[in-house]
């Protein structure tokens, strides 16, 4: 339970988010508040540094937005980040610094740390990509279960109960997910961890790992 644990996968001084996170034992308890916070902190935001394009949205100034990206509130888009051509951002988003969302990447009730990485043709919903977490080409968090009932976290042979509908995933700092990867509901990735192209993941990746596929996971070797 501890590798779980907010401080465990993520640096709060690499998000604007940190707020949210006061209170919380474990990172998905902060999906449910994403949008009352975003629509807060938003309006708390110097208009010397944020420009308010339309209602609920903050885009710093120094943010690139492609003018073919489709972005809805509340929403907050900060210094250096990079929203590229065809981009849908439905809104309930916080997009760190220097992070990108990339070309036809869907973005909905998620946060986004500094420099996260979305660069291809994925979906982000109902999670929390730490710093420098990178998703490859393709990846997509599945955040609704088939049968459609409350999302369980696996861990091990301990099964915590959420409470959530919709969850995602929450990959911790400097995850790497590789191309074409599918995050089942209530997946969490530990920090510095990397999972190989292609694989349907689920419960939990401890951190420092590699997952080569299912069953398959080993530690990182400190070089």
């Amino acid at each position: 339970m501890q590798d779980l644990v907010v401080g465990r996968l993520l640096d709060l001084t690499h998000t604007i988010a940190a707020p949210v996170f006061e209170g919380c034992t474990f990172p998905w308890e902060v999906l449910p508040k994403i949008n009352a916070f975003v629509v807060s902190l938003g309006r708390a935001l110097s208009p010397d540094e944020y420009d308010n394009p339309q209602p609920n949205v903050w885009i710093a100034k120094t943010a690139k937005v492609a003018p073919t990206a489709s972005v809805t509130g509340p929403l907050i888009v900060c210094q250096g980040a990079e929203i590229r051509h065809s981009a849908f951002i439905r809104g309930s988003a916080i997009v760190g610094r220097g992070a990108v969302v990339g070309n036809s990447c869907e973005l909905k009730n998620c946060i986004l740390f500094d420099e996260a990485a979305v660069p291809h043709f994925s979906y982000v919903g109902d999670s929390i990509l730490g710093w420098q977490a990178h998703m490859g080409a393709g990846a997509i968090t599945s955040n609704v279960k088939c049968d459609k009932s409350l999302v369980t976290l696996r861990d091990g042979n301990r099964i915590i109960e959420t409470g959530l509908y919709k969850f995602g995933a929450i990959l911790g700092d400097l995850v790497e997910v590789g191309s074409g990867c599918v995050l089942n509901p209530g997946c969490i990735v530990g920090r510095n961890s990397t999972v190989y192209p292609l694989n349907s993941v689920r419960g939990v990746v401890p951190p420092d790992s590699i997952m080569k596929g299912r069953g398959n996971i080993v530690r990182k070797i400190s070089m």
